[in-house]
């Protein structure tokens, strides 16, 4: 459904609508800041050649852009233990590197090669890194809560102390899970920070008319979990709350839920026309960009010289234009590896948990690798000629006749 342009007093930048405006923080020290301020600017100019490797269709599948909202990313994963679990949705290329992930391997991903973080099989929406603890983006709107709940559940069964941050959208606190995940975590007391990154539209939708709650902070109150709201275009005020927010649910087993109001520059996806906001309102809150905004300060306060901010800015291209190069180069999965890891094979259950039959040898989907040389050469033969014929087509004109079997 077509959805008018939405202009209200929640698309203000700058006002968390009732939350009082708390004082400046004072800043950490120079390690810390050149830290947060260097890790926002790899992460915007990430998602800037992103876009742009999208368009060049080096990148295929949906790609979510987070440009504008790197303050709420790096101020939550600055105060988390490396043994702490973070769990986000699809939008979450900067939640990856803002952990440790290697930015070259989430390019590969992106890029569908081999050396991206899921060997090329997930793309955009589905950055993961065990090794780090992300445990992932996920497509389906909502489904990463139940599963943020089944990690801090772990932790009490294994008696550890790691905390698991659980990061989603505005219009997943509509979904059923929400709810489901809420009265678990607070009936079974587990230890899991709820952030909302809420960037006031879900999808095209504007917060107002997809949640009859509009105040999310409250909105798991009745379930037990409270809330608060905070400044997710200030990395300070993200990274203080949290590190707040944290010691509840690792001390105290209390889980909680964080509200950060912040903002997407882009649209929803790279295929998003935005026709549902105002260009004035993203001028506004491009006013109050996190990375511009905390640079100044760093100016202004003799911490950080404009040659030194500019230094992080050269790294962070140089880093972006290394994963690039990079990706390009990882080679793409071969044809034999289409069905690793789909299933947990086991002597148990015989039978075939699929079939492939783009031969005339059909054979269990699980099999591929032990698939005959004619069978083989018949699918990559198949899909050569699948890419002749869309070339032929584009060109007007008609596919030839099919190609003799292979023998």
């Amino acid at each position: 459904m077509a959805q008018s342009k939405t202009k209200s007093p929640r698309a203000r930048a700058g006002s968390a609508d009732g939350a009082p405006p708390g004082a400046k923080l004072k800043l950490p020290d120079e390690t810390i800041c050149r830290e947060l301020l260097g890790q926002m600017m790899l992460i915007r100019r990430f998602e800037e050649e992103a876009g742009r490797q999208y368009q060049r269709a080096k990148a295929g599948g949906f790609l979510h852009l987070a440009i504008g909202e790197e303050a709420t990313i790096v101020g939550t994963t600055s105060v988390m233990r490396p043994d702490d679990y973070l769990i986000g949705t699809y939008r979450t290329h900067g939640h990856a590197i803002a952990r440790g992930t290697d930015p070259k391997n989430v390019m590969a991903e992106l890029f569908g090669r081999v050396d991206g973080t899921s060997g090329g099989r997930g793309g955009s929406m589905h950055i993961f890194d065990a090794e780090r603890r992300f445990m992932g983006g996920y497509g389906i709107v909502g489904g990463n809560l139940p599963l943020a709940a089944g990690l801090a559940l772990a932790s009490d069964y294994r008696g550890t102390d790691e905390v698991t941050v659980c990061m989603f959208g505005d219009g997943a606190s509509n979904t059923g899970n929400f709810g489901e995940t809420m009265n678990l975590a607070a009936l079974w007391s587990l230890p899991v920070v709820f952030l909302v990154e809420n960037n006031l539209y879900g999808m095209g939708t504007a917060l107002e008319r997809h949640s009859a709650v509009p105040d999310l902070s409250h909105k798991a109150e009745g379930m037990g979990v409270p809330g608060v709201r905070v400044d997710g275009m200030d990395v300070l005020a993200v990274r203080d709350v949290v590190a707040e927010h944290i010691s509840l649910a690792r001390d105290d087993r209390k889980p909680t839920m964080i509200e950060a109001f912040t903002y997407r520059y882009r649209g929803h996806s790279a295929a998003d026309p935005e026709v549902y906001r105002e260009k004035e309102e993203v001028e506004e809150w491009q006013r109050k960009d996190p990375i511009e905004t905390f640079a100044r300060r760093l100016i202004d306060e003799d911490v950080l010289s404009q040659d030194e901010i500019q230094q992080l800015r050269d790294d962070a291209e140089k880093t972006v234009v290394d994963a690039v190069e990079f990706a390009d180069n990882s080679p793409e999965p071969p044809l034999d590896s289409l069905y690793d890891d789909l299933y947990v094979l086991g002597d148990q259950v015989p039978g075939w948990y699929g079939v492939d039959e783009r031969s005339p040898d059909s054979h269990a989907a699980e099999e591929e690798r032990k698939a005959t040389d004619r069978a083989r050469q018949l699918a990559e033969r198949g899909a050569e000629y699948a890419e002749d014929d869309l070339l032929r087509e584009a060109e007007g004109d008609q596919p030839d006749a099919r190609p003799e079997d292979v023998h």
